[in-house]
């Protein structure tokens, strides 16, 4: 019964046709016809369950997407202004934390010396292993940069017995995470397949998860940057040990055309048939290279329009002109609908159905690395080449090597901690939550509406951003916990809400990492 009521950390599998944990736990002697689910089908299905979790239209599409102001909705406004479902952030604290669940499965699997022979044919075992806690690292960052902190060191303990774990801190979480993915990268046999089929980020290559481990610890120490006086100790581990070192290595998600294996922001539309979202007015005069008049904020690189822009969205009568982000829905008209980006009638790249969505770029690291190194011209420039290449590449119109040259030029007259974060912010397209988290960290891009900024004009009235939800004056730091674990994991819940500010659930406590005030909105690194 208590596994029923707290399915928090039930790991429910992906395959009706394992029907108990005790199968996974008998194999039989002959290898060609395991009882155990094998390992790379395991996989296959957790990167699948993950990906479909993290890159829908819930979880990024009215959350990640929106709190970053990438997307805004076109007909209901409520999400846009944090009045959050309680039913969608229940299912995903249990969706993503099943996810966690089914990784650990692959590493039982290959650790496990009753099971491991047997799995070794479908990849080496530490390989497995150290993919599968590279995804896991990946998914639990999200997790506590989602709530804060959350169910860690006893989130894996339910077939023992402990049917509420306790909440971690987050700053103790980060210093597992690194110390996870450090492990797990010394761990693996380039020599060696990880997988030998079902992986669909990396095709089973050992090496591009080795780089993808050091990449994402270097994600991890600028995250920290604020408040570690270690942190570019902590990327200088990282770089010794292999990150990153072209396109080649991105880490994304292939979804294909078949009608079982779409992408979820193509189901959101085609699938679903729902005309929902679009491209913020933010967002879309940030690639334009346009100033916000109605809030006074300047663009660094004003008039420059960005190669990326026709790539991110369509356009609309040959004009790109975005949706007002954070109004009520009664406010946003027909007319505003009808000039924002249609993209059911003229679908971008993303709304593709084999989409590959991105977990980790190339470019993403060489911002951090710019950053790293004092915010160095060279790593800067290298990291918007490799973006714009990357998205034209997916897209199928490569931009020209002129207009590349020429857009770097202008946007690099000035580099520093301002312009480094905005085109940052730019690559990390889709990728929501580190975008949110970055604002979180540094304040940019100062172009993203703050409550009561203005969003638009209508019929000579101003309309501001009004959120339904206490932010104290700026965007959303946190999503508040679930209302089940109020029930299913009572104590715990409320230790974990006594340590928030004011003692509530709410969505204005910042991440132990966000060092921002009113008086230092853009704090510099240590």
């Amino acid at each position: 019964m208590k596994k029923i009521l707290y399915n928090l950390l039930s790991g429910a599998l992906l395959f009706g046709a394992v029907t108990s944990c005790q199968n996974f736990e008998t194999v039989n002697s002959d290898p060609n016809n395991p009882t155990a689910m094998p390992s790379h089908m395991l996989m296959a299905g957790a990167e699948k369950r993950i990906m479909d979790d993290v890159y829908d239209v819930w979880f990024s599409g009215r959350q990640c997407l929106v709190y970053s102001q990438f997307w805004c909705q076109r007909n209901y406004t409520e999400e846009d202004r944090y009045q959050i479902r309680e039913s969608t952030n229940n299912s995903y604290f249990n969706y993503l934390y099943q996810g966690i669940a089914n990784l650990e499965q692959v590493i039982k699997l290959n650790s496990d010396e009753e099971t491991a022979a047997v799995m070794s044919i479908y990849g080496a075992n530490q390989n497995q292993i150290a993919a599968a806690k590279t995804l896991k690292a990946w998914l639990y960052l999200i997790i506590t940069d989602t709530w804060g902190n959350v169910p860690f060191t006893e989130s894996s303990l339910l077939s023992e017995g402990l049917y509420r774990p306790k909440y971690d801190g987050q700053e103790e979480i980060y210093k597992a995470l690194l110390a996870d993915l450090k492990e797990a990268s010394a761990s693996i046999d380039e020599s060696e397949p990880a997988f030998t089929s079902g992986d669909n980020i990396f095709n089973g290559d050992a090496s591009k998860w080795k780089k993808f481990a050091n990449s994402l610890r270097c994600r991890i120490a600028v995250h920290l940057s604020k408040t570690d006086s270690n942190w570019k100790s902590y990327i200088a581990e990282a770089l010794a040990d292999g990150v990153f070192e072209s396109n080649a290595d991105n880490a994304a998600y292939a979804y294909s055309t078949a009608a079982s294996n779409e992408c979820g922001f193509y189901t959101g539309y085609f699938v679903d048939n729902r005309n929902d979202f679009t491209l913020t007015r933010p967002f879309v005069d940030i690639l334009k290279g346009q100033r916000d008049t109605l809030n006074n904020k300047a663009h660094p690189w004003e008039g420059v329009i960005d190669p990326r822009l026709s790539i991110y969205t369509t356009d609309r009568n040959g004009q790109y002109i975005g949706m007002p982000l954070g109004i009520a829905s009664g406010d946003a008209t027909s007319e505003m609908r009808n000039t924002a980006p249609n993209w059911m009638a003229n679908p971008p790249l993303c709304i593709r159905n084999n989409f590959a969505v991105p977990l980790m770029t190339y470019a993403e690291l060489q911002f951090i690395l710019s950053e790293y190194n004092g915010f160095s011209a060279a790593e800067y420039k290298e990291g918007i080449r490799a973006s714009i290449d990357y998205w034209s590449g997916m897209d199928g119109t490569p931009v020209s090597a002129a207009a590349l040259d020429a857009y770097i030029e202008n946007v690099s007259r000035t580099v520093n901690a301002e312009t480094i974060a905005l085109q940052k912010y730019i690559d990390l397209y889709t990728n929501g939550t580190e975008a949110w988290t970055e604002y979180r960290r540094t304040g940019y891009p100062v172009q993203l509406l703050k409550p009561n900024d203005i969003s638009c004009i209508k019929d000579g009235v101003a309309l501001p951003f009004t959120p339904l939800s206490e932010t104290k004056g700026d965007i959303v730091a946190r999503v508040k916990y679930p209302t089940n674990e109020s029930t299913l994991n009572g104590p715990s819940f409320t230790e974990a809400v006594s340590k928030l500010q004011d003692g509530s659930n709410n969505y204005y406590s910042k991440m132990f990492w966000d060092t921002r005030s009113e008086a230092d909105p853009h704090p510099a690194n240590k």
